[in-house]
């Protein structure tokens, strides 16, 4: 069977790892990569595959007629026009979150792919890299929690301010803290509720903590129904430095007739390792451990790029996601410091 041949382009971000992992773990060949800057995670990049070409002309890479997909992390402002340099190019696209930061970005992207017919996917880490949320889905699926209600995500992050580039800083680069972080939970709360739109009833956003970054946001809530189910969302740059990962991140998801809970990265009750899986329903009060269970997003993304199907994630899902986060950070109330700037 013939390989899927991919590439990376726009390396800025750590997820670059994990998207590019993941294609290689289902098969797929590396061919070579482009970035405009060097920085921390290029550097590393060219120490963990130090065999794959990096090319200092991103046109190389866009003229390879034998490359199938590009992986993209750029700066998240960058990300829609190189992405649309790409499909243009004729070329499939994964995008790192968020997959645009302005409604104009979105709907040059939907132009660029009704007039391409190329595949656009983000990489919802939170959902497609985690266990503990396909196993969620399948026992849902198999009707342990009845029809789902509601979600409740939460997204706290560790800061690490001594290594975060300039533009973390910046929302006009970034997209703001409910476009960027929270579009994750938006995700899992479209998918989890079978919700096809929905609207945003409220969102904030806060600076609590870092006075001197005018332009950062550390706090963020959405309060989000959709057309079949409701859902609350909470992200922040506030882990402390006891925990010993990243974040404690969570997702709750209620039913009519039982609830489960995911405790992704970290039990601070004081089980090992991940994805963490609680249920309970009229029969069953129990603790499961997920984090065997396999991933499906890479393998039905690679298999999507070779059939032209939409397995891994429709575009209809991933336009939504990103029109909801994005009109959830334009119209968010400002709250801290944030009201003084």
């Amino acid at each position: 069977m013939k390989k899927l041949k991919i590439a990376a382009m726009g390396v800025e971000h750590r997820h670059i790892f994990g998207q590019i992992t993941g294609m290689l773990d289902v098969g797929c060949e590396f061919v070579g990569w482009w970035t405009e800057n060097d920085n921390k995670i290029s550097n590393d990049l060219e120490k963990k595959f130090p065999d794959i070409t990096r090319v200092k002309d991103k046109y190389v890479l866009l003229n390879n007629t034998d490359i199938d997909l590009i992986l993209i992390a750029d700066i998240p402002s960058k990300r829609a026009s190189l992405a649309i340099e790409c499909m243009n190019a004729g070329k499939d696209v994964m995008l790192d979150k968020p997959g645009c930061t302005n409604l104009e970005q979105l709907q040059e992207i939907k132009s660029t792919i009704d007039k391409t017919k190329q595949i656009f996917s983000i990489d919802f880490s939170e959902r497609f890299e985690v266990p503990s949320v396909h196993m969620a889905s399948n026992l849902i699926k198999n009707g342990e929690i009845g029809k789902v209600v509601q979600t409740i995500g939460f997204g706290p992050h560790r800061l690490n301010i001594d290594t975060r580039p300039e533009w973390f800083f910046d929302d006009e680069l970034n997209g703001g803290i409910l476009c960027d972080i929270a579009s994750h939970q938006i995700d899992q709360f479209l998918f989890f509720t079978e919700s096809n739109s929905a609207e945003i009833i409220s969102s904030s956003i806060g600076n609590f903590s870092n006075p001197d970054k005018t332009k950062m946001q550390d706090f963020g809530e959405i309060l989000i129904h959709g057309d079949h189910g409701q859902g609350y969302i909470r992200v922040d740059w506030y882990t402390p430095d006891a925990l010993p990962n990243w974040g404690d991140g969570r997702l709750t998801i209620l039913g009519t007739e039982g609830y489960i809970e995911l405790r992704k990265y970290v039990d601070i009750a004081g089980r090992e390792g991940t994805d963490h899986l609680f249920l309970v329903n009229k029969q069953r009060c129990e603790y499961i451990d997920a984090s065997k269970q396999p991933l499906t997003y890479f393998k039905n993304l690679m298999n999507d790029v070779f059939n032209r199907t939409e397995t891994a994630m429709k575009h209809d899902h991933c336009l939504e996601v990103m029109r909801l986060a994005i009109n959830a950070q334009n119209s968010a109330k400002r709250l801290g410091n944030l009201k003084f700037i």
